[in-house]
């Protein structure tokens, strides 16, 4: 009797032994860093960079540095929105931040990055922004939908709107203030950093690592707010960087003057961003802003890696670091995004998968942020995900050199640049074009489109630009800023309303009396 309770007892614990057999699917820790360019350390794209704790990331066992990383969109909701879906701008028509992924018949059918490990049986959450924000009558739709648990930002800087902008930079003669020129500020903030959002996201994030999640591997996506303007940072980071110190970036006067259209005019001139800094001579001023934020943002990812380390989590959990696009300072005579140059494509972007690769491994494949939801998928084991224009680089730690296949940027309806191991080709809407190459040409200086010889360079680059171009979707039809101030007066009814319209639970027939009454 008793050898057939133990065969009994063993043929009832296989099923549970060969259970607890199979590899364990790891975690995955996503943090976005909102117009963060390649002024990281381990990247090189300003020698006085100083993101310490982005650095211990890459250097660390399993860490690799994609030097050669770009966006989908040079601006955040076409770049997020593919990212996030896998699918081109060109795809969906989702071009630019008025358009809400929602309003895209192709776009709002998508099972976004998040959704679909959650279908998987990740446990996912996030905080901060992930989507792009886009207005609606429910309240301020930020992908809260996405996500099986979804938390609110808090925190502030503090500054009295009396006051803004700080760095009192004058307009051009002529021209009128507008709520554009005034996001172009920087200065200090009045809270300490422990009270701004970006910390206060990643201080929850922090906090989610203390918990088990029901015994599922968790997807966590943390959206970090800064380097975004305006740049209002706390003074510590400011002083990291003296202003008697600061390196501004080269500046060519005469960049633009070979990017001409097909009836020989100029495609392009500085910004009036550039120009009023030009005019005040606050080029140090500006790029001093641009490093402290950028440090800023380095210290509150650091709060969310710190925490990890010491976590159960920190030898299965797959980590990544990215912005979502580039950003000009001073390069090609203008300021911010929106544009197919190398400052404006290439993207930071950092991956620690513990076991994969030594510590400080540098890539140089070309890789877009639209990879990697089929990346992410591969490397978790989970279910192929069909019909996705992004490829996935998985088992890149084997050959970290290969360039790998020709990548593609757009932004705005039939502009996009591809970006090669040797050149960048772009063409726009109107038939403008333009060629680089970047071994002896890194700033895209010199436009060689009209040299013969680099011609079957363009035809062979012409081929990976896209055989279709969706229509635009619909734009926004809420005005973001009236709305955020109806929800912000609805939020002053009283703990009730507060929590409905965190999450997106206000009746949409009293949003749009208060949206009404403001006008």
């Amino acid at each position: 009797m008793r050898p057939i309770l133990t065969l009994l007892a063993v043929l009832l614990s296989a099923p549970m032994a060969l259970l607890h057999a199979q590899p364990e699917r790891p975690n995955v820790l996503f943090i976005e860093v909102d117009d963060l360019n390649d002024w990281v350390g381990v990247f090189g794209g300003h020698p006085q960079a100083k993101t310490p704790n982005m650095d211990r990331l890459a250097n660390q066992a399993g860490g690799t540095v994609f030097m050669q990383a770009y966006c989908p969109g040079s601006v955040c909701c076409a770049s997020r929105s593919a990212m996030l879906t896998g699918l081109r701008p060109s795809t969906t028509g989702v071009y630019g931040n008025s358009n809400n992924m929602k309003s895209s018949p192709i776009a709002a059918k998508a099972v976004t990055l998040p959704q679909y490990f959650s279908q998987q049986g990740y446990h996912s959450l996030s905080s901060g922004k992930i989507f792009h924000k886009h207005p609606s009558w429910i309240g301020m739709d930020e992908g809260q939908w996405a996500f099986d648990e979804w938390e609110p930002n808090s925190g502030g800087d503090g500054l009295n709107k009396e006051d803004l902008p700080l760095n009192k930079l004058p307009m051009l003669d002529g021209q009128k203030s507008n709520a554009d020129a005034r996001e172009f500020d920087w200065g200090p903030t009045v809270t300490a950093t422990k009270e701004t959002s970006d910390y206060l996201t990643c201080a929850w994030a922090a906090k989610q690592l203390d918990r088990d999640f029901s015994g599922k591997p968790f997807f966590m996506a943390v959206g970090i707010s800064k380097p975004h303007l305006p740049f209002h940072v706390p003074q510590e980071f400011f002083d990291m960087h003296p202003l008697d110190q600061v390196q501004v970036p080269e500046i060519v006067p005469d960049d633009l003057d070979d990017i001409l259209t097909p009836r020989g005019k100029k495609k392009s001139g500085p910004t009036e961003d550039f120009l009023r800094v030009q005019q005040a001579n606050q080029f140090k001023q500006v790029t001093q802003a641009y490093l402290a934020a950028c440090s800023y943002a380095d210290h509150c990812v650091g709060v969310v890696l710190d925490k990890l380390a010491k976590s159960r989590y920190a030898e299965n959990t797959i980590v990544i670091v990215c912005g979502d696009h580039g950003w000009f300072l001073g390069e090609k005579l203008r300021y911010r995004k929106t544009d197919l140059w190398q400052e404006s494509t290439r993207v930071p972007l950092i991956i620690r998968m513990p076991g994969v690769s030594e510590a400080g491994t540098k890539s140089n494949r070309l890789v877009n942020l639209l990879d990697i939801y089929p990346t992410l998928v591969e490397l978790c084991g989970l279910p192929k995900k069909e019909g996705m224009d992004g490829r996935s680089f998985a088992g890149w730690e084997k050959a970290p050199s290969e360039s790998g296949l020709p990548t593609l940027t757009t932004m705005g309806f039939q502009n996009h640049s591809v970006r090669s191991a040797t050149h960048r080709y772009t063409r726009y809407a109107d038939g403008t074009e333009e060629l680089y190459e970047h071994q002896t040409d890194p700033m895209e200086r010199r436009n060689l489109i009209t040299d013969a010889k680099l011609k079957p360079v363009v035809d062979e680059l012409r081929a990976y630009l896209p055989k279709h171009d969706e229509p635009q979707a619909v734009a926004n039809e809420i005005d973001k800023k009236r709305l955020r101030k109806a929800l912000a007066q609805i939020k002053q009814m009283g703990k009730e309303y507060r929590q409905k319209a965190e999450s997106g639970q206000l009746d949409p027939e009293m949003i749009r009396k208060v949206y009404e009454s403001l006008k």
